[in-house]
């Protein structure tokens, strides 16, 4: 199953202008303490529960995922895809890409 990896500038675009779009940050509690995507919400891909957790999420929504460095939430888009989610964005680079873009 694939996904698409978007650079900062289209992510945020994509999500933007989808409204069935959910912003979902798979980073640990402390590096989310160090800033987030407005919006976003958290669930921590070291979670012994993740997929669980992550399996509750409307598969009838689009995710916009994103960690770090872009690996986890690739692990996460790949993961949802292959339990049936269609619609999953990986944030190509993640949140050093973001910052990094400034968008």
């Amino acid at each position: 199953m694939s996904f698409p990896n978007l650079g900062p500038a289209e992510f945020k675009a994509a999500f933007e202008a989808d409204e069935n779009a959910v912003v979902l940050d798979v980073r640990t509690p402390d590096e989310i303490a160090e800033g987030k995507i407005e919006g976003a919400i958290e669930l921590n891909f070291f979670d012994d529960n993740f997929q669980q957790e992550v399996l509750k999420l409307d598969a009838n929504k689009s995710y916009y995922i994103y960690c770090r460095s872009g690996r986890r939430s690739a692990s996460a888009c790949a993961f949802l895809a292959q339990n049936g989610y269609a619609k999953v964005t990986n944030l190509d680079g993640g949140m050093m890409a973001w910052e990094v873009a400034k968008v």
